[in-house]
């Protein structure tokens, strides 16, 4: 069942319309636009809108799907005790926060990638805890051993509350952590509500569809690389085109929010995305992780560079050390030259998309033939043939001329199944 809420209803936690069936649309007046404005957006997220889901939660035991990005301005916000709920220091609520001072019985966390605080490396084992501020504990997706929680952690709780601050993109794995709870709930008949986020590289959709013979851990779905959903679009669409489980589906959207608006993110979705430009050339970047070449992680600027040892001609250089999230960066310790991208206009990175000319231009110029790939290119670029293109010869455009149809096709299936014009 998918529900779609129209009606309106953090402190960081310390140490850190397509289907509908059989249920009515909930509208309330819209409130104004202040305390949610990342760099005056006026965007207002789902989880703002207290009055679509608190009332879902009432006389339940709550789980919640969050981490760090799980937090919104929520000014003058009271809770049960008549106090105002906790901020940080931005005068941001944390949602594990806003449920737990309003008097909700949250019995459960569950952390995605990164962890709770989004602190840890990419792909790291995070073990469980326990949250310092309310005692609730921790769970983690990402210890290596929990594909799904236990028979009996499902069955400690009644309803899920999935927040996390996703940036659009088929090999970021936030909607991956969802999926996989959104299938053990519907096993145990759990319902799930998902507070919605705007996509920060908004409508684009480019890339070819995931070839699922590269299923993966950063791929999940028979989706382009840029899929231009938000979290609970994906959600949505996975339920009715039977990707996942059909489950008890509620989006909590945002407000204020078109797919063509501009939203600077307020919180940083993850140790190595530390700047919106970072964000922006995400798509065009990641695919070096599936090469020789370093895309910056170890240094103040991934995402925005890349570099190798032996490209030759290069004025920019860099050498990657341990940082947080980044405890044992590519090419660490070794200088590296190569492309300085944290100066381009934002509105030009945001312009740049999936393009693989960094990538073309990296393999001429260091000559290495296949040994400039490894096996983790197909599971980014989500088929085998981009990279046969590139060793082939071809541009970046035919490239993009043969997964364009690929994405048209995509963009009218996608259609059902949005929230935002």
């Amino acid at each position: 069942m998918i529900k779609r809420l129209f009606s309106i209803g953090s402190a960081f936690v310390a140490g850190l319309a397509a289907v509908v069936v059989g249920v009515t649309a909930i509208v309330t007046p819209m409130p104004s636009a202040a305390g949610n404005r990342p760099e005056g957006s006026g965007v207002l997220v789902g989880m703002t809108d207290t009055a679509a889901y608190f009332p879902l939660l009432r006389g339940r035991r709550v789980a919640v799907l969050a981490n760090h990005t799980s937090v919104a301005g929520m000014p003058g916000t009271v809770g049960a005790a008549g106090r105002p709920v906790t901020t940080d220091g931005a005068g941001r609520v944390h949602l594990v926060d806003l449920l737990h001072e309003s008097g909700f019985d949250v019995v459960a966390i569950f952390s995605p990638e990164h962890g709770f605080r989004g602190t840890a490396d990419a792909g790291e084992k995070v073990a469980g805890s326990v949250d310092a501020r309310t005692g609730i504990p921790i769970r983690s997706l990402y210890d290596g051993r929990t594909l799904r929680p236990s028979d009996e952690t499902m069955r400690s709780f009644d309803v899920l509350v999935v927040d996390m601050q996703d940036v659009g993109l088929r090999f970021y794995t936030y909607y991956i952590s969802m999926l996989r709870m959104m299938d053990a709930s519907s096993e145990f008949g759990r319902p799930v509500i998902v507070l919605d986020r705007p996509n920060p590289n908004g409508d684009k959709v480019e890339g070819p569809l995931l070839d699922m013979r590269y299923k993966s851990g950063v791929g999940a779905l028979p989706i382009p690389v840029l899929h231009g959903l938000t979290m609970g679009e994906i959600a949505r669409m996975a339920v009715g085109e039977g990707w996942a489980r059909r489950c008890d589906l509620t989006v909590v959207p945002c407000r204020n929010y078109t797919h063509a608006t501009e939203y600077v993110l307020p919180v940083a979705p993850s140790p190595n995305l530390p700047t919106q430009r970072a964000v922006y050339l995400y798509a065009a970047l990641c695919p070096f992780e599936g090469t020789v070449v370093s895309l910056g992680r170890g240094t103040e600027k991934p995402f925005e560079i890349y570099g190798h040892p032996d490209l030759k001609g290069r004025a920019f250089t860099f050498t990657p050390r341990p940082t947080p999230g980044a405890k044992h960066p590519p090419l660490e310790g070794r200088l590296c030259r190569g492309e300085d991208l944290s100066r381009l206009p934002l509105a030009e990175a945001r312009a740049t998309g999936f393009s693989l000319q960094y990538v073309i231009d990296a393999c001429a110029d260091l000559g290495l033939g296949e040994a400039f790939f490894t096996p983790m290119f197909e599971k980014l670029v989500g088929v085998g043939w981009i990279r046969e293109m590139i060793l082939d010869g071809a541009t970046d455009a035919e490239i993009r001329a043969r997964w364009e149809p690929e994405a048209a096709a995509f963009r009218q299936l996608r259609a059902k199944y949005l929230l935002y014009e």
